[in-house]
């Protein structure tokens, strides 16, 4: 069939909407009706120049999304056309290490992720453009009216479900409130810092308020984010991190914060090494935001690092199982424990997904969502 899809098909540029050939479904394979896709930056990263470059051009973007199943590939049980699903951008095996210790989020699957084909099959691919192969973002390629995935990259969700809320439980909300709950062992009672206020970093908030801490300290730039921030659960924000970490000293004999979570859109070693020096005796700092690839180096103090027992920590999708969060998150969404609604700052048509990136990296939206519908 053809369908249109967000192409990226230079680095430096940016997406364009192209109309491309698409396979059908195989074993073990979906086809998606999109439904609704967030802008994140980590589908920005491969667009400017000094980023990290994508493996194959051209690359059809998107992995934050949320669809309706329209095609079975044969012999794939448990799937049925009409099912909504969240798609995943990292896929499940269910059976290696990582995945049987309760680590999905690590599931051996990953280390295919960015080959933009088939998860068993580095040759083999189900979107093209006129007769070449297009790379599938993280074998998903979300930002398309139609798409093809593997079954392992999909969640099934109640239909009852607003499917542009649903989209967010794809990325930026496991990925922040996991941040706090997983990886950060911050409890209640204690002080969190929360560096970056976008679509991660809100919902690090959230869960900071969630688990009772009793002070949640919003960093951003950008004053209608700080202000978000406020709403949905931050004690207190301001616009840069020494700021921030005068406040959490205040608030702690001179100690510093329990735990800091690193959600910027582009983090560098900068980035961390601040949000180190925000950090208690014995406090996390969990870095939740990517760079680039290219990039290395954190100017810290190892010494400091170990006299005082600080702990660095990175979180992949907040260390969250999909299979089992998403739907959790979307349970607590319907309970009302979990905002949804008041993450999306503006929605887009497919065409205007340049313009929706832009609004990203101009700090104008928590979250940005485009509607296939």
């Amino acid at each position: 069939m053809k369908t249109r899809s967000a192409v990226l098909h230079t680095q430096p540029g940016r997406y364009e909407v192209t109309e491309v050939d698409l396979d059908g479904p195989r074993q073990g394979e979906l086809l998606v009706k999109m439904s609704a896709v967030g802008l994140c930056h980590t589908d920005d990263h491969d667009v400017p120049p000094g980023s990290s470059p994508p493996l194959r051009l051209p690359l059809a973007g998107g992995h934050e999304g949320a669809g309706v199943v329209v095609g079975v590939g044969p012999h794939t049980p448990g799937w049925a056309e009409g099912d909504h699903v969240v798609l995943s951008f990292i896929a499940v095996c269910g059976r290696c290490r990582m995945c049987s210790s309760g680590r999905q989020n690590l599931c051996d699957l990953g280390a295919r992720n960015f080959m933009g084909a088939r998860l068993d099959d580095p040759t083999s691919f189900r979107m093209s453009y006129q007769g070449e192969p297009v790379g599938q973002a993280f074998g998903l390629a979300a930002l398309s009216e139609h798409t093809v995935v593997d079954a392992r990259a999909a969640v099934k969700i109640d239909p009852d479900l607003p499917l542009d809320k649903a989209a967010l439980v794809a990325c930026g909300v496991p990925t922040g409130w996991g941040s706090v709950t997983n990886m950060s062992d911050a409890r209640s009672g204690d002080v969190v810092i929360v560096m970056g206020i976008g679509g991660i970093g809100i919902n690090s908030v959230q869960a900071a308020r969630a688990i009772g801490a009793r002070a949640v300290i919003a960093v951003d730039p950008v004053e209608f984010k700080r202000e978000t921030a406020k709403q949905l659960g931050a004690t207190h924000a301001t616009d840069g991190m020494a700021e921030a970490t005068e406040v959490a000293r205040s608030l702690t004999n001179g100690q510093g914060a329990d735990a800091t979570v690193v959600a910027v859109g582009v983090v560098t070693g900068d980035h961390i090494a601040e949000a180190v020096t925000s950090i208690r005796k014995g406090g996390t700092v969990v870095v939740s935001g990517t760079g680039t690839m290219r990039q290395s180096g954190i100017p810290i103090s190892n010494t400091l690092l170990t006299v005082f027992q600080k702990r660095l920590q990175g979180a992949l999708f907040g260390g969250c199982n999909p299979q089992w969060d998403v739907p959790s998150l979307l349970s607590q969404y319907v309970a009302g424990t979990l905002n949804l609604d008041e993450l999306i700052t503006r929605t887009y048509s497919l065409e205007q997904v340049a313009e929706g990136f832009d609004d990203m990296k101009a700090g104008r939206n928590i979250r940005g969502v485009v509607l296939l519908d």
